[in-house]
């Protein structure tokens, strides 16, 4: 069976040892008060709500799934009074602002208590994950009359939020939308179109949902610079900011999904709905960008969750089933097998789950460091600095660690072998839920032309740079420790052959574009393993100056870890370098017409 346990002591392991966080934070004003006593004592009761709260709905709200009947959509059993608790507990205002009835903690916190909630139950945290990525966009763009109305509501989680971008003719290539704004005398909009794919989009848990919306004014520009974003409440606000007359906007179905089927995913149909304009017109995809790039990051946490729930059930069921004797001699000589966990294949997928693990939450937790820097630093340079990281990086966190969460969740199910192919046993649950984060908020091939297109090649490497330099200092500052080399000097290795890859790269694309489109995906895959091996260097040298101490088998686990990803995770980008500089000729020359023969 699934089994979850909150990895606590990794993530302080990483938040107070590797990364210091509490240094950090008390650098920042604002965040003072964020000791690692108080941030200890937040992970625990998270730790309790996941897994004693959220999780035992897993299985069930799967088996279930959501239900529709004449556009009210019903949750699975249970999902109602979880949320009431969520709730109730001040979890959606953790990390909010004070001045709207949030608590002001830190984003690294949100970031921990997030991954949580998600390794719990995917589908669940999907009702309060995207309300998150709406207030920050109301917070950033809306003026202060809407933001006194919503921003409270969506921090006490009385309201939710959604984004609505995608239609049935257009996914990512959103300047061919055609849900249309037209201005009212009042200040209103009228909304006319229909949205597929609204995560969350109808439910039952709260009174009112605050979509935040895509659409084109009559007068618009063609294309992307033509559209604009819209708030459109499901029940318009009386006077007093309470919920009142039903808006125009309803779910007309929806959809029946391979996983998340306890997330209700709908088709939201507008009908000279109530909207109001956020931000400047025709400026919406720069608005939904704030609510975008935080999902972005939320998607690869969910990557990092759902692997990380699978590595443990994955651990739980291999030290357990017995199945043959070890290659070297019997391990458990009064048993009639041993455990699966001696044989060094199983071994190679639990460390390989086990390292992407680890290592994502380090890159996760570090990103949110950069954010709370962005937010509160006092310094302008070191606040633009954390941002250009941050936008390097969104793209590197939304596709890596989704295809590592993806690929941990299949290596669980192929440990827990015939049984893992059988439902009640939870693992193909974890396959088919996780799937769709290589997908959606931009599919995975998406996020790797963002990367290499806009993030890289746009500033001449700029960004980039500023990253490699972080990298080029640590493995510098510590070339001269002996017991550190085995990796420091590969990951300097790749740092100069990234530098060296991308001028490459933006040669070849002066020619002819193709060859950044064909370089991307590989390229993305470089640099995030750059990043894991960055981490992992960090995270070994603590673990070096401590492995003798009272936690000596932690320490020794995080080294043993650390070394087999360099030696065979790491050694990935080699291939992916030579598959980079083979050019886009090799999938370019075959004509469409001639795929199918």
């Amino acid at each position: 069976m699934a089994v979850y346990k909150a990895p606590l002591r990794d993530m302080r392991f990483v938040l107070h040892e590797v990364l210091e966080a509490g240094e950090v934070l008390k650098s920042l004003p604002g965040y003072e008060d964020a000791t690692p006593e108080l941030m200890d004592q937040v992970l625990e009761e998270a730790a309790k709500l996941a897994e004693n709260v959220l999780f035992p709905l897993n299985r069930s709200g799967d088996e279930e799934g959501c239900h529709i009947s004449e556009g009210v959509v019903t949750t699975p059993k249970g999902f109602k009074e979880a949320y009431r608790a969520y709730c109730e507990g001040g979890w959606p205002a953790l990390d909010g602002d004070p001045v709207y009835g949030g608590q002001g903690l830190p984003v690294v916190l949100g970031m921990c208590v997030s991954e949580m909630i998600n390794s719990a139950n995917m589908a669940w945290s999907m009702y309060p994950g995207l309300s998150h990525g709406a207030y920050h966009a109301v917070h950033a763009h809306a003026d202060e009359t809407t933001k006194r109305l919503y921003l409270p509501k969506l921090l006490s989680g009385e309201w939710t939020g959604t984004m609505c971008l995608t239609e049935a003719h257009c996914g990512t290539d959103l300047g061919m939308l055609r849900t249309k704004a037209i201005a009212q005398t009042d200040d209103t909009y009228r909304i006319n179109g229909t949205k597929i794919f609204i995560s969350s989009g109808e439910h039952d848990l709260t009174e009112n949902i605050v979509h935040l919306v895509l659409a084109r004014l009559p007068d618009a520009p063609s294309g992307i610079k033509g559209v604009s974003l819209f708030l459109v409440p499901k029940f318009l606000l009386d006077a007093d900011g309470s919920p009142g007359a039903r808006n125009g906007v309803q779910a007309g179905s929806i959809e029946h999904k391979m996983g998340i089927r306890a997330n209700a995913t709908a088709v939201l149909n507008f009908d000279d709905a109530d909207g109001y304009l956020l931000g400047e017109p025709n400026r919406g995809m720069f608005a939904m960008f704030t609510m975008m790039n935080s999902a972005r990051l939320g998607v690869g946490l969910q990557g990092l969750s759902i692997g990380e729930v699978a590595y443990q059930s994955s651990l739980d069921y291999a030290c357990e089933r017995l199945q043959m004797r070890a290659l070297s001699g019997a391990k458990n000589p009064a048993g009639p097998a041993d455990p699966i966990i001696v044989h060094p294949d199983v071994r190679r997928m639990l460390l390989t789950q086990k390292a992407y693990n680890e290592a994502g939450r380090a890159m996760a937790l570090w990103i949110a460091l950069q954010i709370d820097t962005e937010i509160k630093q006092a310094d302008e340079a070191a606040r633009v600095d954390a941002a250009d990281v941050v936008a390097l990086l969104t793209p590197v966190a939304k596709a890596f660690m989704t295809d590592n969460g993806f690929a941990g969740a299949n290596l669980g199910l192929q440990i827990f072998g015939g049984h893992g192919y059988i439902k009640e046993w939870g693992m193909e649950q974890l396959v088919r839920d996780v799937r769709i984060a290589l997908i959606y908020e931009g599919t995975n091939g998406i996020q790797a032309l963002d990367l290499i297109g806009r993030k890289v090649l746009m500033d001449q490497g700029q960004k980039l740079r500023k990253f490699t330099k972080i990298v080029h200092k640590f493995c510098a500052a510590n070339s001269a420790e002996a017991a550190l080399a085995e990796f420091i000097e590969p990951l300097a290795k790749l740092n100069k052959e990234l530098g060296e890859l991308t001028l490459w790269i933006g040669k070849q694309a002066m020619q002819n574009q193709d060859e950044a489109g064909a370089a991307a995906s590989d390229y993305l895959r470089v640099l995030g393993h750059l990043c894991y091996g960055y981490f992992w260097a960090r995270m070994a040298k603590v673990a070096l100056e401590k492995q003798h101490g009272e936690e000596a088998a932690f320490y020794q686990a995080k080294l043993a870890t650390a070394r087999f990803y360099f030696a065979r995770l790491f050694p990935e980008t080699e291939a992916l370098i030579a598959m980079i500089r083979s050019g886009a000729k090799v999938m370019m020359d075959l004509p469409p017409e001639h795929f199918a023969f």
